[in-house]
């Protein structure tokens, strides 16, 4: 029989301090959100109770909505990251229905890939076979990301 007389409780909101390491990943996160969809709030940790008293802690939009899978224990602050990143990813593409991130070179999604012990933002490149796929940034760093200029496109002004 079910603990829960009339059900489970409802998520709550996670209080910063809770869970620190994925407090510290998901202010990481949240700074890539700022720079590529300033228009969205912040994300939040939100917990669902389970059976046992413990409990899963999700990524959720601004109002507590979460998708995706709970965040799994981790060992270290780097592999959070790529977690929470990924959590991340999956809220903000399934409830708000766009990819994000998004390459600045491609227009292309880029997911959470894991390389030399660090989290990134990997993009699958372009459709030529001179067009590799590529780390774009680290999590945490897309606001140090300028997109390069193109060749021979002229500037405003006719300069």
């Amino acid at each position: 029989m079910s603990p829960f007389v009339f059900g489970p409780p409802g998520p709550r909101f996670v209080a910063v301090g809770e869970y620190p390491v994925w407090d510290e990943a998901l202010a990481a996160v949240n700074r890539d959100l700022a720079v590529t969809l300033p228009e969205q709030p912040a994300l939040r940790l939100v917990a669902y109770p389970d059976e046992d008293g413990g409990e899963w802690v999700h990524v959720a939009l601004a109002n507590g909505d979460a998708h995706g899978n709970a965040l799994e224990p981790v060992s270290s602050a780097a592999e959070a990251l790529r977690a929470v990143a990924g959590a991340a990813q999956d809220t903000v593409m399934e409830l708000l229905w766009r990819a994000w991130p998004v390459c600045t070179l491609h227009g292309l999604g880029m997911h959470a890939a894991w390389d030399a012990g660090r989290a990134y933002w990997r993009c699958a490149g372009g459709t030529g076979p001179g067009d590799p796929a590529h780390l774009r940034g680290a999590v945490g760093e897309l606001d140090t990301i300028h997109r390069p200029p193109r060749p021979g496109r002229r500037r405003r002004g006719g300069r």
